[in-house]
């Protein structure tokens, strides 16, 4: 009797852990919409060296790229490659880059500043990777997982947000490179489409 319990339920626990590792609904009426400004550019956030900033001091003249992540989800760690490619074609534009951790209900379960120094060290961060204390800055954006991506342009306005590209497991298979092209388009006043995709990730541990 007991081992058809446990047959019973095992598969529902599974069920309930993979839970946190699959994209959900965006929501729609808090998130940031497209030529929306920038929210809390003037709040000071510490980054993993130790430097204290806001988003107005990161960004350059051509705008700001914000990303939204962690340091234990798996959808970071397939997207993780990208990161600095993508940090280095953003600032060969004049587009200021940061990284932002929103995780706040598991600082002490592999999200604490110490485990981002460690994390930024190891994969050899080229930007700005900083706390984003109880998460403040991810509910004005609307951000709802980790990676979710927000790119603005010179007068701080929105003009890209969502995925990073259409194919998280493999940077060699990618058929578009929603980022990129954003980045590209926004720096030679080029249309940005799309303007919008399904950020793809695990949902943000909000503060309880």
């Amino acid at each position: 009797m007991r081992l058809y319990k446990l047959l019973y339920v095992l598969p529902i626990l599974l069920g309930v852990g993979l839970l946190a590792f699959l994209p959900v609904e965006d929501k729609i009426s808090d998130r940031l919409e497209i030529g929306s400004k920038a929210p809390l550019t003037d709040v000071k956030v510490t980054d993993v060296s130790g430097e204290v900033l806001t988003l107005e001091e990161v960004a350059d003249k051509n705008g700001l790229l914000v990303n939204f992540s962690c340091n234990t989800c798996p959808w970071v760690e397939a997207w993780e490659d990208r990161y600095n490619p993508i940090s280095k074609l953003a600032e060969e534009n004049d587009i200021g880059v940061i990284m932002l951790n929103p995780n706040a209900a598991i600082r002490d379960d592999g999200e604490s500043m110490k485990d981002m120094q460690a994390r930024a060290k190891s994969s050899g961060y080229d930007f700005y990777y900083a706390l984003d204390e109880g998460a403040k800055l991810a509910e004005a954006f609307g951000a709802t997982r980790t990676p979710d991506v927000f790119l603005f342009n010179s007068s701080m306005e929105l003009v890209y947000t969502g995925a990073i590209d259409d194919n998280a497991k493999a940077a060699e298979e990618v058929e578009q490179p929603f980022l990129k092209n954003a980045i590209k388009n926004l720096v030679s006043g080029k249309g940005i489409d799309p303007k919008t995709t399904k950020a793809l990730g695990c949902t943000i541990k909000w503060p309880k």
